[in-house]
C-alpha cells in the first residue's frame, strides 16, 4: 500500500479545545497546520462542559464564543457547597466585571465545532479526522513527524495535545508524572429534568456519604459526578446495576427518581480515574506536549478547559518563532514548560485545598469554616482567590502581533 506523505508546518495531535485553539492562532499566524483526531465528528463523551472567565475571555476575542453560545449553553452564577440543607461554601461570580461575571455550562462539541469552523477558512488547514497516530517519525533523533493510517505527516514540530493517557507522550517516552494526590473516583451520568430552571448554580452537595456534583447542562439534562474513594467502584458495581442506582440515590437524593427512571444500563455511567500529573518533560526535539497530555488535574473547580486554552494561547507564539527561526530543539521548545510550570503548581495546590473542603468533615468543617467563608467574602482575600480561580494567569493574553490576516 501506498503512503500519503502530507508536509505542513505543525502537527496537532488531539482535537481538544488545546488542539483547536493553538490550530486557529497558528493559521491566523500564517502557518500551514495539520491537526490528527482519533474520533470522527466529536463521536465521543465530553465530560467537561465548565467554561471559567478566564477561557470564555480569550475565546471571545478569538471570535469563537458567541458562535458557540449560539449553538446553546446554560449561565451559571455560583458555585456552592452544600451539606443537606446548609450553605457550606458560596462563590458568587456576579460580584466580577461583566460580561464574564459567571461560569458557561456548554456542550464542548458546540465549542470544538465553532473553532474547527473557523479553521476551516484558511487554506493552510488540514484535519484528519477518525484517524489514529501510530508511531511517530524520527530522524537523527528529531521527531518529524507522525504517522497514522497510511498517511505520514511531517512537520517541523509535532505537538501532543491528545489528552491525560496520551499517546504522543507514550510513543516519545516520556513518562506520566502521575502522583495520586486526590485518592478519588468521580461517576459522571447524565438525567434528563425536562425543565429550564430560572436560576442555575454548579453545586457540590452532601446528603451523606460522598459528595456529588452537579450542574444543569445543555439543554434540560443535569450532569452529575458522584466521588468515590479511589478504585471501590468495583466493589460496588459487582453488586448489579439496582445496588448501584440504590447507592446513587441515596447520595443525590433530589434525583432519586430520574436515577430510578432513567439510568437502564451500567453504560450510562463514565467512571474517572481522577489523579494528578506533571509529565516528566514537556518537550523534546521536534515535540511539545500541553493540555492534559502536559499536566493532568482534577474536575474539581472546572478549571480543564481555562488550562488548555492558556496552554494553546501561550505556546502560540513560541511556535510561530520557532518555525521563523528554523528551531524546534528541546532546548528551545522548553521555554513553554519554564513560562508555564508555576502556573500548574499554583492550579494543583488550589485543587487539593478545595478538594479536602469538599470532603472534609466533622465540626470544624461544618460550623466553624461556612462562618470564616462568610467573613472572608468580604476581603480583598476572597477577591484575589476568586480571581485565580476564574481567571487563571491574567496575563497570559493572545499575542495578536504574530496575526497576519
Amino acid at each position: 500500500m501506498d503512503t500519503e506523505e502530507i508536509r505542513t508546518d505543525i502537527c496537532v495531535v488531539g482535537a481538544g479545545p488545546a488542539g483547536l485553539v493553538l490550530a486557529l492562532l497558528l493559521l491566523r499566524s500564517g502557518l500551514d497546520v495539520t491537526v490528527v483526531e482519533r474520533a470522527r465528528a466529536h463521536q465521543r463523551e465530553f465530560r467537561g462542559e465548565i467554561l471559567q472567565p478566564g477561557a470564555m475571555a480569550l475565546l471571545d476575542r478569538l471570535g469563537v464564543l458567541d458562535g458557540a453560545r449560539a449553538r446553546g449553553a446554560h449561565e451559571h452564577s455560583r458555585f456552592r457547597l452544600v451539606d443537606h440543607d446548609r450553605v457550606l461554601l458560596d462563590i458568587d461570580y456576579r460580584s466580577l466585571p461583566s460580561p464574564y461575571d459567571h461560569l458557561l455550562s456548554i456542550p464542548q462539541a458546540h465549542v470544538l465545532d465553532e473553532l474547527l469552523l473557523r479553521c476551516e477558512k484558511h487554506d493552510g488547514f488540514r484535519y484528519l479526522d477518525g484517524h489514529r497516530a501510530s508511531d511517530l517519525v524520527r530522524e537523527d533523533g528529531r521527531i518529524t513527524g507522525v504517522v497514522t493510517g497510511s498517511r505520514t505527516v511531517l512537520a517541523h514540530c509535532v505537538v501532543g495535545a491528545d489528552g491525560r493517557f496520551s499517546k504522543i507522550r507514550r510513543l516519545a517516552g516520556i513518562e506520566a508524572g502521575r502522583t495520586e494526590a486526590f485518592d478519588l473516583d468521580v461517576l459522571w451520568f447524565k438525567l434528563t429534568t425536562g425543565q429550564v430552571p430560572e436560576t442555575r448554580d454548579v453545586r457540590v452537595f452532601r446528603a451523606g456519604g460522598s459528595p456529588v456534583l452537579a450542574y444543569d447542562s445543555w439543554p434540560d439534562q443535569v450532569q452529575l459526578g458522584w466521588t468515590l474513594p479511589h478504585k471501590s467502584y468495583g466493589d460496588i458495581a459487582s453488586r448489579g446495576l439496582d445496588h448501584v442506582k440504590e447507592q446513587l440515590a441515596a447520595a443525590a437524593p433530589p434525583y432519586a427518581e430520574l436515577i430510578a427512571e432513567q439510568i437502564t444500563s451500567v453504560r450510562q455511567l463514565s467512571l474517572l480515574d481522577v489523579f494528578s500529573g506533571r509529565a516528566e518533560r514537556w518537550a523534546a526535539d521536534g515535540l511539545v506536549l500541553i493540555g492534559d497530555a502536559a499536566h493532568t488535574h482534577s474536575p474539581i473547580g472546572a478549571q480543564g478547559i481555562n488550562l488548555a486554552v492558556q496552554d494553546a494561547v501561550l505556546l502560540h507564539p513560541l511556535l510561530v518563532e520557532s518555525v521563523r527561526a528554523g528551531d524546534a530543539s528541546e532546548g528551545f521548545l522548553s521555554a513553554f514548560e519554564r513560562q508555564r510550570a508555576g502556573d500548574i503548581a499554583g492550579v494543583q495546590r488550589m485543587q487539593s485545598l478545595q478538594s479536602k473542603a469538599m470532603l472534609s468533615q466533622g465540626a470544624f468543617a461544618t460550623k466553624v469554616r461556612p462562618r470564616l467563608a462568610r467573613v472572608l467574602k468580604h476581603t480583598p482575600v476572597y477577591r484575589k482567590v476568586l480571581a485565580r480561580i476564574a481567571y487563571g494567569n491574567p496575563a497570559i493574553q493572545i499575542a495578536e502581533e504574530c496575526f497576519t490576516d
